[in-house]
C-alpha cells in the first residue's frame, strides 16, 4: 500500500522499501500510458495531483486521456485549462486544447489560445497554424484557411510538413474554383 509523506517540499511515497517521488509517479504514470494501461494511469495521475495539486504535466495527461479516450470534452477543457493556468509557458498542451476548442467551435477561445500558443517557446507554430487553417477551411472560409496554411508552410523546415501544406493549398484553390463555378452557374439563370 502506498502512503505519502510530505517532507523536503516533495512527496515522497513509500511501497515497500522504494520511494517514489512525485516525478517519479508521473514517470510512472505515463509508462502505463505508453503500455495501454490508462486505468493505472489515471489512477497514477491523480496520486500525483492528491500530493501536488500544482503538477500541471498530470492535468495536461488526464486532459488528453479525457479528450482522445473518453470523448469527455468538458472535462478535458477542464484539465487543460489548469494545465496553461499553472504552466503557461509548457508547450505540449497547447496544441491538443486549440484542437478540443475546434472540435467544440468555440470561435473566440479558438483565436486566443492559437495567440497564446504562438508566443509560447517550443510550440509548433506549423502545427497551430494548420490547425487555424482547417477550422477556416471547415467554415468554407477559404481566404483565412489560404493564408494560415501559407504561414505554416513558412514556419516549417521538414519538407514533409512543406508538401503537406502545399496540398492543401492545391485543395483550397480546387474548392474556390469549384465555388465560383456553382455561383457562376447558379447566377446566370
Amino acid at each position: 500500500m502506498l502512503r505519502p509523506d510530505k517532507g523536503l517540499n516533495k512527496t515522497i511515497y513509500f511501497h515497500m522499501d522504494v520511494l517514489y517521488t512525485v516525478d517519479e509517479k508521473y514517470l510512472q504514470a505515463i509508462e502505463e500510458l505508453y503500455y495501454g494501461e490508462l486505468p493505472k494511469a489515471l489512477h497514477l495521475f491523480n496520486e500525483v495531483l492528491s500530493a501536488d495539486p500544482e503538477y500541471a504535466r498530470a492535468y495536461y495527461q488526464l486532459g488528453s486521456c479525457y479528450f482522445y479516450q473518453f470523448k469527455n470534452y468538458q472535462t478535458a477543457g477542464y484539465y487543460y485549462k489548469q494545465c496553461i493556468s499553472l504552466e503557461a509557458e509548457f508547450p505540449d498542451v497547447y496544441e491538443h486544447y486549440l484542437k478540443l476548442l475546434i472540435t467544440l467551435k468555440m470561435d473566440r477561445s479558438v483565436e486566443e489560445v492559437a495567440q497564446k500558443a504562438l508566443r509560447v517557446p517550443g510550440v509548433c507554430k506549423a502545427r497551430i497554424y494548420e490547425y487555424l487553417g482547417l477550422y477556416a477551411e471547415e467554415q468554407q472560409n477559404f481566404a483565412k484557411a489560404k493564408q494560415q496554411y501559407r504561414l505554416a508552410a513558412l514556419a516549417t523546415a521538414v519538407p514533409a510538413e512543406h508538401n503537406l501544406f502545399q496540398d492543401h493549398l492545391e485543395r483550397i484553390g480546387k474548392k474556390q474554383d469549384t465555388n465560383r463555378a456553382v455561383i457562376y452557374t447558379t447566377g446566370g439563370n
